[in-house]
């Protein structure tokens, strides 16, 4: 396992993605044209967060806690843009786990 890459920060992941709706997000966000138009262009900050809970059906606060939780575990990168948050996927630490994980487990 790489230094970076510890067993708590695998099992974060596997935390995080062992809920289907946290997996849908992260499928939705490789692709951040699939969502409606925003102000700032998605490929440089990110989906806003009403665009990924109006996909999910889900409250904004769950939206909220599956965002910060895909955060948690390096998934994904949030950025502030005034009063709305944009995530994005984190693709190099996606690439590092999956590394980790071919060669690990």
């Amino acid at each position: 396992m790489s230094a970076t890459t510890t067993e708590e920060d695998l099992a974060l992941v596997f935390k995080a993605l062992s809920n289907p709706t946290r997996v849908a997000i992260l499928r939705w966000l490789k692709d951040p044209s699939d969502f409606p138009p925003q102000l700032e262009p998605a490929e440089d900050v990110g989906v806003c967060l009403k665009h990924i809970q109006a996909r999910a059906g889900v409250s904004q606060s769950t939206a909220s806690q599956y965002m910060a939780t895909l955060q948690g575990a390096g998934l994904v990168a949030s950025t502030r843009v005034g009063q709305w948050t944009h995530y994005k996927r984190r693709e190099d630490r996606i690439q590092e786990l999956a590394k980790n994980i071919m060669g690990e487990l």
